[in-house]
Protein backbone atom coordinates (compact mmCIF):
# COMPACT_ATOMS: atom_id res chain seq x y z
CA UNK A 1 0.00 0.00 0.00
CA UNK A 2 1.32 3.42 -1.15
CA UNK A 3 0.90 6.10 1.14
CA UNK A 4 0.22 9.67 -0.36
CA UNK A 5 2.72 12.45 0.49
CA UNK A 6 0.99 15.32 1.94
CA UNK A 7 1.44 18.67 -0.30
CA UNK A 8 2.44 21.51 1.69
CA UNK A 9 0.66 24.85 1.26
CA UNK A 10 1.87 28.11 0.82
CA UNK A 11 0.47 28.82 4.53
CA UNK A 12 2.07 26.27 5.90
CA UNK A 13 5.51 27.08 4.63
CA UNK A 14 4.85 30.74 6.15
CA UNK A 15 3.89 28.73 9.68
CA UNK A 16 7.02 27.32 9.90
CA UNK A 17 9.40 28.80 12.70
CA UNK A 18 12.18 30.49 11.42
CA UNK A 19 15.53 28.42 12.58
CA UNK A 20 18.11 29.96 9.85
CA UNK A 21 17.53 27.44 7.34
CA UNK A 22 16.07 28.85 3.54
CA UNK A 23 12.81 27.34 2.19
CA UNK A 24 10.94 27.15 -0.60
CA UNK A 25 8.10 25.17 -2.12
CA UNK A 26 8.11 24.03 -4.78
CA UNK A 27 4.45 22.12 -6.25
CA UNK A 28 3.58 21.51 -2.29
CA UNK A 29 7.11 19.76 -1.66
CA UNK A 30 9.33 21.23 0.53
CA UNK A 31 12.94 22.45 -0.36
CA UNK A 32 15.36 23.35 2.43
CA UNK A 33 18.73 25.33 1.56
CA UNK A 34 21.52 26.23 4.10
CA UNK A 35 22.44 29.97 4.78
CA UNK A 36 24.32 31.45 1.68
CA UNK A 37 27.60 31.89 1.84
CA UNK A 38 29.82 34.91 2.06
CA UNK A 39 30.91 34.71 -1.99
CA UNK A 40 27.15 34.20 -2.76
CA UNK A 41 26.23 37.36 -0.57
CA UNK A 42 29.08 39.29 -2.31
CA UNK A 43 28.49 38.58 -5.58
CA UNK A 44 24.11 39.02 -4.75
CA UNK A 45 24.97 42.28 -3.24
CA UNK A 46 27.28 43.85 -5.93
CA UNK A 47 24.75 42.88 -8.52
CA UNK A 48 21.10 43.57 -6.87
CA UNK A 49 23.06 47.08 -5.72
CA UNK A 50 23.59 48.22 -9.15
CA UNK A 51 20.51 46.82 -10.90
CA UNK A 52 18.22 48.70 -8.07
CA UNK A 53 20.57 52.17 -8.23
CA UNK A 54 19.12 52.21 -11.65
CA UNK A 55 15.84 51.09 -11.36
CA UNK A 56 15.31 53.93 -8.97
CA UNK A 57 17.14 56.95 -10.89
CA UNK A 58 14.84 55.43 -13.72
CA UNK A 59 11.85 55.54 -12.14
CA UNK A 60 11.08 51.89 -13.07
CA UNK A 61 9.34 49.96 -10.13
CA UNK A 62 10.47 48.33 -6.94
CA UNK A 63 13.31 45.95 -5.77
CA UNK A 64 13.08 42.92 -3.91
CA UNK A 65 15.67 41.83 -1.41
CA UNK A 66 17.08 38.36 -0.94
CA UNK A 67 14.43 35.81 0.62
CA UNK A 68 11.15 37.92 -0.54
CA UNK A 69 9.09 34.98 -1.17
CA UNK A 70 6.77 35.06 -4.63
CA UNK A 71 4.04 32.51 -4.81
CA UNK A 72 3.85 31.82 -8.00
CA UNK A 73 1.55 28.43 -8.47
CA UNK A 74 -2.04 27.47 -6.46
CA UNK A 75 -2.82 23.94 -5.54
CA UNK A 76 -0.39 22.75 -5.57
CA UNK A 77 1.80 26.00 -4.22
CA UNK A 78 4.89 26.98 -5.35
CA UNK A 79 6.86 29.90 -3.37
CA UNK A 80 10.19 30.55 -4.49
CA UNK A 81 12.32 32.85 -2.84
CA UNK A 82 15.34 34.65 -5.31
CA UNK A 83 18.23 36.11 -4.21
CA UNK A 84 16.83 39.73 -6.12
CA UNK A 85 14.10 40.65 -7.54
CA UNK A 86 12.29 43.61 -9.87
CA UNK A 87 8.61 44.30 -10.22
CA UNK A 88 7.54 47.19 -12.46
CA UNK A 89 4.92 49.87 -11.41
CA UNK A 90 2.90 48.00 -14.19
CA UNK A 91 3.00 44.88 -12.49
CA UNK A 92 3.08 46.14 -9.01
CA UNK A 93 0.34 46.04 -6.69
CA UNK A 94 -0.59 49.34 -4.81
CA UNK A 95 1.38 48.47 -1.82
CA UNK A 96 3.58 45.45 -0.72
CA UNK A 97 1.60 42.55 1.44
CA UNK A 98 1.88 42.83 5.09
CA UNK A 99 1.70 39.87 5.87
CA UNK A 100 2.32 36.53 3.69
CA UNK A 101 4.13 36.04 0.45
CA UNK A 102 4.02 38.52 -2.69
CA UNK A 103 1.64 37.55 -5.41
CA UNK A 104 2.92 38.91 -8.10
CA UNK A 105 4.96 37.93 -10.74
CA UNK A 106 8.46 40.01 -11.16
CA UNK A 107 9.60 40.83 -14.13
CA UNK A 108 13.18 40.37 -13.19
CA UNK A 109 14.34 37.79 -10.51
CA UNK A 110 18.18 37.04 -9.94
CA UNK A 111 19.67 33.75 -8.70
CA UNK A 112 23.30 33.57 -7.30
CA UNK A 113 24.40 29.80 -8.19
CA UNK A 114 25.93 28.53 -4.27
CA UNK A 115 28.63 25.57 -3.84
CA UNK A 116 25.77 23.27 -2.20
CA UNK A 117 23.27 24.01 -5.60
CA UNK A 118 22.91 21.51 -8.29
CA UNK A 119 22.44 22.60 -12.28
CA UNK A 120 19.59 20.07 -12.49
CA UNK A 121 17.32 22.07 -9.33
CA UNK A 122 18.57 25.39 -10.73
CA UNK A 123 17.77 25.11 -14.11
CA UNK A 124 14.07 23.79 -12.72
CA UNK A 125 13.90 27.33 -10.94
CA UNK A 126 14.45 28.64 -14.08
CA UNK A 127 12.09 27.23 -15.88
CA UNK A 128 9.52 27.62 -13.07
CA UNK A 129 9.86 31.49 -12.94
CA UNK A 130 9.64 31.87 -16.72
CA UNK A 131 6.21 29.46 -16.82
CA UNK A 132 4.81 31.86 -14.15
CA UNK A 133 5.81 34.67 -16.35
CA UNK A 134 9.13 36.18 -15.28
CA UNK A 135 10.52 37.91 -18.53
CA UNK A 136 14.12 37.82 -17.88
CA UNK A 137 15.86 35.23 -15.03
CA UNK A 138 20.03 36.25 -14.72
CA UNK A 139 21.64 33.54 -12.80
CA UNK A 140 24.62 34.34 -11.61
CA UNK A 141 27.81 32.43 -11.13
CA UNK A 142 30.77 33.58 -8.66
CA UNK A 143 32.64 30.82 -10.14
CA UNK A 144 33.70 30.78 -13.21
CA UNK A 145 32.07 34.51 -13.41
CA UNK A 146 29.67 34.90 -15.41
CA UNK A 147 26.12 35.73 -15.58
CA UNK A 148 23.34 34.03 -17.63
CA UNK A 149 20.58 35.59 -18.96
CA UNK A 150 17.17 33.62 -19.20
CA UNK A 151 14.60 35.50 -21.23
CA UNK A 152 10.98 34.65 -21.86
CA UNK A 153 11.26 34.05 -25.64
CA UNK A 154 13.63 30.80 -24.71
CA UNK A 155 17.20 33.02 -25.42
CA UNK A 156 19.78 32.71 -23.14
CA UNK A 157 22.57 35.33 -23.09
CA UNK A 158 26.11 34.76 -21.52
CA UNK A 159 28.45 37.60 -19.84
CA UNK A 160 31.52 36.81 -18.56
CA UNK A 161 35.10 38.67 -17.67
CA UNK A 162 35.31 41.33 -19.92
CA UNK A 163 31.73 41.72 -20.85
CA UNK A 164 28.91 44.18 -19.98
CA UNK A 165 25.54 43.41 -18.54
CA UNK A 166 22.45 44.31 -19.94
CA UNK A 167 19.40 43.49 -18.93
CA UNK A 168 16.88 44.18 -21.89
CA UNK A 169 14.05 44.55 -22.44
CA UNK A 170 13.55 44.61 -19.08
CA UNK A 171 15.24 47.58 -17.81
CA UNK A 172 16.20 49.06 -21.14
CA UNK A 173 19.80 50.87 -20.28
CA UNK A 174 20.96 49.32 -17.53
CA UNK A 175 24.33 48.55 -18.05
CA UNK A 176 28.07 47.66 -15.97
CA UNK A 177 31.02 45.69 -15.90
CA UNK A 178 30.50 41.80 -15.01
CA UNK A 179 34.10 42.44 -13.52
CA UNK A 180 32.56 44.72 -11.16
CA UNK A 181 30.16 42.70 -9.74
CA UNK A 182 33.05 40.21 -9.18
CA UNK A 183 35.14 42.31 -7.96
CA UNK A 184 36.67 41.40 -4.27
Amino acid sequence: MTTAKKLLTADDLLAIPDDGMRRELIRGELVEMPPAGDDHGFVGNEASWRMSSFIHQHGLGRGRMAETGFWIEVAPDTVLAPDYAFISYERMPTRPQSRGYAQVIPDLVMEVFSPNDRQPQVDRKIRLWLDAGVRLVMVVYPVPQEVYAHHDDGTVKRFGPGDTLTCEPVLPGFACSVDEIFAY
